[in-house]
């Protein structure tokens, strides 16, 4: 596929329309997936829009980055809520929808008219999707901030050096699940309304969404009475699986089994480590990381990370490099995956990341660049007001 934007050709959800009430990550990484995959996104903002459009810096051409990276494949229009004309349209948006996404804060939309009860009258085939901090329960007064997610649900303190202070993630990371659950959601109601069912209401959080996300951390306190701690960038379970030191810098090393370690010793000349006793199995392995490491890094200083690299993986040894992002992105162009799609904009080229889902038949498609603040509002306010035929 081309890494050009698509022309008329659409997607698995083609037909579907999106009234889209959300800002700033997740409700809008929800719907630019949506987007992607064929849906007709309307993107509704207030008169000074997207909170994203004025976190700067980085710009390009004047407009945030942040805005630019989750808002493609969608129609901008600004609608004022506390104008009674306004308020009609956005109804009538409503009426006319399959999917109305929302982030705000619990109970607020209720005062336009567009809270899920009212908007279930309005549309009793809508699919309602509201996205929150803590829930709309007793946590619904909790502002809704990734960080803070983090911070609550115990992920910052599995997160950084044991030794130091907790860290959070490097990006939003609960936002983005939040918005990836969010949009499973949307598909699995519309499949579900495609077979008999109503409209329905889709809740989404983010302290659930960061439980539900640390898998084998949550599960060890449930499952294994184990509160886990903060271990760098060592895993709990598994060894060797961290960054190791070579002559020229660190190599990401993930062994995940017995015979990946055993191709491992082979290939540092090491040989005699794996049929030690203490480190043949994974248990014993990560029972005795601190004796095993230093013999690995003795091997691994003789050469460089890029010598290790193309060795270690010729011979299916699991590692890589500790890239910038840029080098990761040219890593992806390497292996053929066309990780970037261009759009025309202020008479140049935007790129923004591929959606990274692939469809044989339906294949997300890229139709238009991130709006305007409002740049298609007079067509879908002239849509709105036209009698449906």
């Amino acid at each position: 596929m081309s890494g050009e934007p698509s022309g008329s050709a659409r997607g698995p959800l083609d037909g579907v329309v999106v009234a889209d009430f959300s800002r700033v990550l997740a409700g809008p990484y929800c719907t630019m997936l949506l987007g992607d995959l064929g849906a007709d996104v309307i993107k509704v903002e207030s008169p000074g829009g997207d909170d994203t459009r004025g976190w700067k810096p980085p710009v390009r051409d004047g407009v945030s980055t942040y805005y630019l990276g989750v808002n493609r494949n969608k129609r901008s229009v600004v609608l004022d809520l506390a104008s009674g004309e306004d308020r009609e349209l956005a109804h009538e948006l409503v009426r006319r929808a399959d999917v109305m996404v929302e982030n705000f804060k619990p109970g607020s939309l209720a005062k336009f008219g567009l809270d899920y009860d009212a908007a279930i009258a309005l549309n009793p085939s809508l699919v309602y999707a509201s996205i929150t901090g803590f829930g709309s329960g007793k946590g619904a007064s909790i502002p809704g901030y990734d960080l803070m997610a983090e911070a609550i649900s115990g992920f910052m303190s599995v997160t950084g050096d044991p030794n130091g202070e907790p860290y959070k993630a490097g990006v939003a990371v609960f936002d983005v699940i939040a918005g990836l659950n969010t949009a499973i959601g949307v598909v699995s109601a519309l499949f579900a309304r495609s077979k008999g069912s109503a409209g329905q209401h889709i809740e989404v959080n983010l302290l659930s969404t960061a439980l539900s996300g640390m898998v084998n951390h949550t599960s060890a306190y449930l499952a294994g009475g184990v509160v886990p701690f903060r271990s760098g960038n060592s895993h709990p379970s598994i060894y060797p699986y961290e960054p190791l030191a070579t002559s020229d810098g660190e190599i990401v090393v993930a062994v995940g089994n017995d015979g990946q370690f055993r191709r491992f010793c082979e290939i540092i000349g090491a040989p005699e480590l794996a049929e030690d006793a203490r480190f043949a199995r994974n248990q014993d392995r990560t029972r005795h990381r601190e004796v095993l490491g230093p013999l690995l890094v003795e091997r691994l200083k003789r050469r460089t990370k890029g010598e290790w690299f193309e060795e270690l993986l010729a011979a299916g040894v699991p590692c890589g490099p500790i890239n910038t992002i840029d080098q990761g992105v040219a890593f992806a162009e390497q292996l053929g995956m066309d990780p970037v799609v261009r759009f025309p904009f202020d008479g140049g080229q935007l790129g923004t990341m591929r959606n990274p889902i692939g469809l044989s038949g339906t294949a997300p498609t890229y139709r238009l660049a991130p709006p305007g603040l409002g740049e298609h509002s007079e067509e879908i306010r002239d849509w709105l007001r036209r009698p449906i035929s």
